[in-house]
């Protein structure tokens, strides 16, 4: 996925109202007017929105009759899963590094703990 492209589709995902119509679309094609109903925002808004999600590749846009449908183009979004992957790939293995060096810190404070310093006597002064 190009950069640009990426760049698209997560500024289109930025906003609520964008990710709610997609989440709509996964239900199928929808109208610009049913697609506005659950918002309190005009349908030009909600238009605006969909230019924004049409030119991230996010939905396609067809006439039947007079009416404009949209339709959810997904592989836009399975492209941004595969980029975050990598991602997460690279913190799992981060924190399984900071899981191991915690397990050695703690395991040497447990061995700390349990060895007796023989520098002090009962009363905690030392001897030396």
């Amino acid at each position: 996925m190009a950069i640009d492209q990426l760049d698209a589709v997560f500024g289109a995902l930025a906003d609520p109202k964008r990710r709610a119509i997609l989440a709509r679309l996964t239900e199928g094609e929808a109208t610009v007017a049913e697609l506005a109903a659950p918002f309190r925002v005009s349908q030009p808004a909600i238009s605006r929105h969909l230019k924004v999600l049409e030119r991230a590749g996010l939905i396609s846009r067809s006439r039947r009759a007079t009416a404009r449908l949209s339709h959810l183009q997904a592989e836009p979004l399975r492209e941004a899963t595969v980029w975050l992957a990598d991602y997460r790939e690279y913190w799992e293995e981060s924190y399984r590094r900071l899981d191991a060096l915690l397990a050695a810190l703690q395991h040497q404070e447990t061995d700390r703990s349990q060895t007796p310093d023989r520098g002090s006597d009962p009363t905690g002064r030392s001897t030396s």
